[in-house]
């Protein structure tokens, strides 16, 4: 049955529970925004914070820049870079013989030089040496070359070097192919020169019985940089090189060539007597050969009580000079970095005095006898004992001494690293040069006390007691 009051009552019931819980969603709506607004502005207070405390930072570090900037004092703890211990003597001084030998078939060579990876040095000795010519910037390299009888050097050339060399023993036969493929061949004997531009092709050939001993200087405080043309030849790809030569045969030709196991830089084949039937050594004519040879030991002496001198090198006034040999100061002059070759002959107790040089570097060969060494500088004296097979240096402007100590003569083969005329002044020159009252000032002596040190006519350059 229906209940019309029933029905009101129950609508009344449901609107009522309605109503609350109307009531009851909008106050957590309202709790809702409210956490949200809280969370909002403590993020918003977060933000300023930290906003400000980086602008202050950065206040600080840009007014810490305005300062003047004051470096810390080194600590007392600070580690010291440890320096290997080794004489200073052997920044002047190489013991050659000690050195490492290159062995080839047909002989062996032997150097004094700079090496670009110091685990190449055999000794820190020998590091001190070649690290010394190469921070001089020495322009100074030596290297001494022994060839067997018939053994051959082989063809080859220097791209960043011209060649100097004193042949000490033996007898050996050169060549030397020019830029305008000219071949000049020549004889060259004990005591004589020759010369070798930077990238010039030349081979030296053993022609005596006895093997050769060639002391090599080379104008390069760097390493040596050679090619040998056997090498050249084995790099080449064999199209490459059948289109070069043109032999007979064309590619198969060259496949016939086999590239030996050992290098042949100084070359001796077992079976050389097989391989070469007919060997001519011509002389080219003298206009020619006096460019890349001297005869050192034919030259005008230059004697002193002490010694002699004798000198290949160029001279600026070449009147006194025969035409073979204005040939050969005139071709030095055309290039660059050339070296001035000499010998030097101390007598038994002899003195090549204190002296200098204003235009070159120095370096020498002990070819025979022995001596003291005295190197004075900045740094104040090394003194050293010197033997054959020695290599001596001495910077441009140092002064330096050679006192024979042996029975026998020294023998020195020296080279300098100047193209032009060699200029030297010795000691008793530049004392006589200057004003005694000058002298007198500087070492509280009287002016009078001067006149004990003698002029002689005769130049003191060697002398002796």
């Amino acid at each position: 049955m229906d209940n019309s009051a029933f029905e009101m009552h129950e609508d009344a019931t449901q609107n009522s529970s309605s109503v609350g819980r109307t009531s009851t969603i909008l106050r957590m709506v309202k709790k809702r925004q409210w956490s949200l607004l809280s969370v909002f502005l403590v993020c918003l207070l977060a933000c300023t914070v930290t906003t400000a405390l980086g602008v202050l930072i950065l206040s600080l570090v840009y007014m810490n820049n305005l300062l003047p900037h004051v470096e810390p004092k080194p600590q007392a703890t600070t580690i010291p870079i440890l320096q290997k211990d080794v004489d200073p003597k052997f920044q002047f001084l190489n013991h050659l013989p000690k050195s490492k030998v290159f062995e080839f078939s047909g002989g062996a060579i032997q150097w004094a030089r700079y090496r670009n990876n110091v685990k190449d040095y055999p000794s820190i000795e020998e590091e001190a040496f070649g690290s010394s010519l190469n921070s001089q910037r020495s322009q100074m390299t030596l290297g001494t070359l022994r060839i067997k009888s018939h053994g051959l050097r082989a063809p080859h050339w220097h791209f960043n070097a011209n060649e100097h060399g004193y042949l000490a023993q033996g007898t050996a036969w050169i060549g030397v192919v020019d830029d305008g493929h000219v071949v000049t061949t020549y004889n060259v004997t004990a005591g004589q020169v020759i010369f070798f531009p930077k990238n010039t092709l030349h081979w030296i050939k053993n022609v005596g019985n006895e093997d050769c001993f060639f002391l090599l200087f080379f104008s390069t405080h760097d390493e040596l940089q050679t090619l040998d043309i056997d090498d050249v030849f084995f790099s080449t790809p064999e199209d490459i090189a059948s289109r070069s030569l043109k032999p007979i045969g064309g590619v198969n030709f060259i496949r016939t060539f086999q590239k030996q196991k050992e290098d042949q830089g100084v070359n001796l084949p077992p079976n050389l007597a097989e391989l070469v039937m007919n060997a001519s050594y011509a002389q080219s004519p003298d206009s020619h050969v006096w460019r890349y040879f001297y005869d050192l030991k034919g030259s005008k002496e230059y004697k002193f009580p002490g010694g002699i001198i004798q000198l290949a090198q160029h001279w600026k006034n070449g009147s006194e000079l025969s035409n073979n040999e204005k040939t050969f100061s005139e071709f030095l002059s055309q290039h660059q970095n050339t070296l001035a070759l000499s010998t030097i002959r101390v007598y038994n107790n002899g003195l090549r005095q204190p002296h200098f040089h204003f235009n070159a570097n120095e370096m020498g060969y002990v070819i025979s006898g022995c001596a003291k060494v005295g190197i004075i500088n900045t740094r104040g004296t090394t003194e050293f004992n010197i033997h054959v097979g020695d290599v001596i240096f001495f910077p441009i402007g140092t002064q330096h001494y050679i006192k024979s100590a042996c029975d026998e003569d020294l023998l020195l083969i020296l080279a300098f690293s100047t193209r032009d005329q060699l200029q030297t002044l010795d000691m008793d020159d530049y004392f006589q040069a200057t004003a005694d009252h000058i002298l007198a000032q500087l070492f509280f002596k009287k002016q009078n006390e001067f006149q004990k040190i003698p002029k002689f006519k005769e130049d003191q350059a060697i002398n002796l007691p």
